[in-house]
């Protein structure tokens, strides 16, 4: 059996529990360790928009207007998805002062699928999966500068995902 430096039996136990501290003392004095979950958490949800049946009118209730077509915000999406319940979808844009990014499908029961708070400094890129009931139009809208920006891409379903 192993000793530790003050002679006391060195246990599993025991050194799982100092790694552990080592661990929690660690993160606690990281400038950044907390700060970013305690700015996520003051944000306020969007249960409005996320319960709104159109596109138009979750575009709305999520931003209180509406967005101009930009060649800087690519949507890449498939032009056929073989299964509804698994589309992959992801944007990414070369607009300064990205502040959310947000999906919406048109034909689903509710609009909007994914919203994004994009932190300052990072790189406005997201990608996700997402459910959809049948061939619809994929929005993706970038809020940049105060402004909204959007691209747009009919994905054709063969299986719903929605109930289908």
């Amino acid at each position: 059996m192993r000793t530790t430096a003050s002679g006391f039996p060195a246990t599993r136990r025991l050194l799982l529990q100092g790694a552990g501290l080592v661990a929690l003392f660690g993160l606690g004095h990281m400038p950044f360790g907390a700060a970013p979950a305690r700015a996520a958490a003051n944000d306020k949800y969007p249960e409005d928009a996320f319960k709104q049946k159109s596109d138009a009118d979750a575009i709305h209730a999520l931003y209180g207007k509406s967005a101009e077509a930009s060649d800087k915000v690519k949507l890449d999406a498939p032009e056929i998805a073989e299964n509804g319940a698994v589309v992959p979808v992801s944007v990414a844009t070369t607009l300064d002062n990205v502040t959310s990014i947000a999906f919406f499908v048109s034909e689903n029961p509710n609009a909007l699928a994914a919203s994004y708070r994009i932190p300052l400094g990072t790189l406005p890129s997201v990608a996700n999966r997402l459910k959809m009931q049948k061939t619809s139009n994929v929005i993706a809208i970038v809020e940049a500068g105060g402004k909204l920006y959007s691209a747009t891409k009919e994905v054709k379903v063969t299986v719903g995902g929605c109930g289908g």
